[in-house]
């Protein structure tokens, strides 16, 4: 194999950027459907609908980030970090709500290691770039979207909620490190 057949081999940004968005779109979805579920459901936790709100709000903002500008291999998988980071925080507001059911319990973990491969995939030693990381991000996914549906927080077929991105603070894009 010579460098050139390499190169031909490497993913391109788009295709990347294509992979990172499915997963981002993906885990600001459970964002937006943890949230919903919280605020029916946790009345008595105004802490929480707060904290899960919020949660789908950043996600929301990191799918809004990565969908305005161009491709970037690096950039878009910190996106992609961001949202199922913020997915996490909102699955654990939704054990909270669900007196920590055994169900909720597995979802939590699922989402947890959903941003764990996520932030892997993103991390510095391969920018969003390493198909192999990509690809286990990609199934922590599937497997955090099927543990939500399990537990009840996410209904397939079921229209996503709308969340607001509301103002994009310079402080909020730089946690987000963008």
């Amino acid at each position: 194999m010579n460098e050139h057949d390499h190169e031909e081999q490497q993913p391109t940004a788009a295709a990347l950027r294509a992979s990172h968005a499915a997963r981002a779109e993906s885990a600001a979805a459970r964002a937006a459907a943890l949230s919903r579920h919280v605020e029916r459901h946790g009345p008595d936790h105004a802490d929480a609908v707060w904290k899960a709100a919020h949660a789908a709000r950043v996600a929301a903002q990191a799918l809004a980030v990565l969908s305005e500008s161009a491709p970037d291999p690096a950039a878009d998988s910190r996106c992609a970090r961001n949202a199922a980071a913020s997915a996490a925080q909102a699955a654990q507001m939704g054990q909270l709500v669900d007196a920590d059911s055994e169900l909720a319990a597995l979802a939590v973990q699922s989402a947890l290691k959903a941003s764990q491969a996520a932030a892997v995939a993103a991390g510095a030693r391969h920018l969003g770039t390493d198909a192999d990381l990509n690809a286990a991000a990609d199934a922590a996914e599937k497997a955090a979207v099927g543990a939500a549906e399990g537990a009840g927080w996410i209904r397939p077929g079921e229209d996503v909620p709308r969340v607001a991105t509301g103002v994009r603070s310079p402080e909020v894009m730089s946690m987000m490190h963008l």
